[in-house]
């Protein structure tokens, strides 16, 4: 510590300084062990550890008077401290007391510690209705099943009331490190949804870590360049689409985004992750890989005015060892490339082994490598209610016909491709009593364009195989919080009969 070095040097200086400089510089001394004093009341330093400091330079002291007095033994040396460096010391602690007053908020009675400030709280409440209403030409569910689709209900309707909480935290570590985390309802077997079903028979709800992240940016050094690594936010320009709105991502993203901070009408921007889906131990039981998401994307925002912007991002998704691989005879070392966790519409296939017919374990057929584009237009034209038109298209370049044929035994016609388009009228947030919203959107999505594991849960109860119309409305109540209401009705592509309408109804609340 600065002060305590200071400490000893001038403990040691008063005794061979002449007369003169002696009264300054046991003035000087006096105000560096006042100084020490403050920072034992202000909590920087314990009584113990001042009192050591003071005796520790005492005793370097006279330490250094006794071997001055044995080397110089008849002659007279008097140290002389320039008023240049006198000045200097002085200056030196009254800046580092004066800069640790501000810190500290010295004789602020009203005054946070300082790491307060260094975190901020974040969190949102949502409780409302869901209806699920199933169309009565829709196949038994035992039929979908038979064919290894995750489908337990298809003919009776459903009522539902729901809730969803989530409390995050955000932290300043240093000037360019955040770290954060984020504690969601939900379940441990669930990446695409955080609502809790009410009607637990009274049991409470789980409350599970949902994001936990490390961030690194700095507005000195690399500027344009954003790394983080963790469970993040989904860290693609995306619609849901592809992506849930409630699915992050485990890994780690790098963002580059140059003119971010700038007025420059066309801002590039690209990003690129790395993410395990699920990490495999081999062995020699178990021969199957470990299963990765890759991606990149690139992309440009024109901002004209305040009144005029748009977004395009390009991204290519490339998965690693996603699709099933089968048992051999009475063999169970390929079961882990069956997926963890998907909802319904990928084309499967049975890996079980074949010694017992009745055994089943269904896995992906298809390999997946996937294009999206992404587009988005905000037009202020009527301050303040704004017209938003987006857009996003996606196709799964990866997919071989002769492969899935292989693989399942059936030469289907692929679907790979899907799409979406969605007007919406209104402000754009929920921000002030009164402000609205309304959209209508048309989506479809084929059956193997993505991985129905991550796509919307809402729109046909997840998956992909679906094709339909979507109308929402937004109204505030007031600052942060609003009413909102969406409308689903969806059908199947192709396949068993499956048509499923979804009707839900939310209050929101954000602090």
């Amino acid at each position: 510590m600065k002060l305590a070095s200071l400490c000893m040097m001038l403990a040691g200086a008063a005794h061979t300084a002449h007369a003169g400089e002696r009264e300054d510089l046991e003035t000087l001394r006096q105000t560096t062990l006042n100084l020490i004093q403050v920072l034992v009341q202000q909590g920087m330093l314990t009584q113990e550890k001042a009192e050591q400091l003071v005796k520790q330079a005492e005793v370097k002291a006279r330490e250094t008077v006794a071997a001055q007095k044995k080397a110089e033994a008849g002659v007279v040396r008097v140290q002389y401290v320039p008023e240049s460096v006198r000045k200097q010391i002085a200056d030196e602690v009254r800046e580092e007391v004066i800069a640790q007053a501000k810190v500290e908020r010295w004789g602020d009675v009203n005054a946070v510690p300082e790491w307060v400030d260094r975190l901020k709280w974040e969190g949102d409440i949502r409780m409302g209705y869901q209806g699920d209403r199933f169309s009565d030409r829709n196949a038994p569910e035992f039929f979908h099943q038979v064919q290894g689709q995750n489908v337990n209900n298809t003919t009776e309707n459903r009522d539902r009331f729901r809730l969803r909480a989530r409390l995050g935290l955000n932290a300043k570590v240093t000037q360019a490190i955040s770290a954060g985390f984020r504690l969601a309802t939900g379940t441990l077997t669930d990446p695409v949804s955080t609502n809790q079903t009410l009607g637990q028979t009274g049991n409470k709800y789980s409350f599970v870590l949902d994001r936990a992240f490390v961030r690194a940016h700095s507005d000195e050094i690399l500027p344009w360049l954003t790394v983080s690594a963790g469970r993040i936010p989904n860290p693609w320009f995306s619609t849901a689409l592809v992506w849930d709105d409630d699915l992050n991502f485990e890994g780690a993203a790098l963002r580059i985004d140059p003119y971010a901070q700038s007025i420059n009408t066309w801002r590039p921007f690209a990003t690129l992750g790395a993410f395990p889906l699920q990490e495999i131990e081999q062995s020699g039981s178990v021969n199957a890989k470990s299963k990765w998401l890759l991606g990149s994307q690139v992309g440009v925002e024109w901002i004209r005015d305040n009144n005029t912007r748009a977004k395009l991002g390009l991204a290519y998704y490339n998965y690693r060892n996603i699709s099933g691989i089968r048992n051999g005879f009475d063999q169970t070392s390929f079961n882990k490339t069956a997926p963890d966790f998907r909802q319904k519409g990928n084309t499967l296939f049975n890996i079980a082994s074949s010694a017992n017919p009745a055994n089943t374990l269904y896995a992906l057929a298809a390999d997946y490598r996937v294009v999206n584009l992404t587009g988005a237009v905000d037009l202020n034209l009527f301050n303040p209610v704004h017209v938003m038109l987006s857009g996003d298209y996606v196709k799964n370049v990866g997919y071989s016909r002769a492969k899935t044929l292989a693989r399942t035994g059936v030469d289907a016609p692929p679907d790979t491709t899907g799409y979406l388009a969605q007007l919406a009228v209104g402000m754009p947030t929920m921000l002030l009593k009164d402000d609205w919203q309304i959209s209508i959107a048309y989506r479809r999505l084929g059956a193997d364009a993505v991985l129905d594991a991550f796509s919307d849960s809402d729109f046909h109860l997840g998956g992909t195989n679906n094709k339909g119309f979507i109308l929402g409305a937004q109204y505030s109540l007031g600052k942060n919080a609003w009413l909102s209401a969406r409308w689903s009705s969806s059908n199947e592509i192709r396949g068993l009969p499956l048509s499923i309408d979804v009707f839900q109804l939310y209050f929101n609340a954000k602090f």
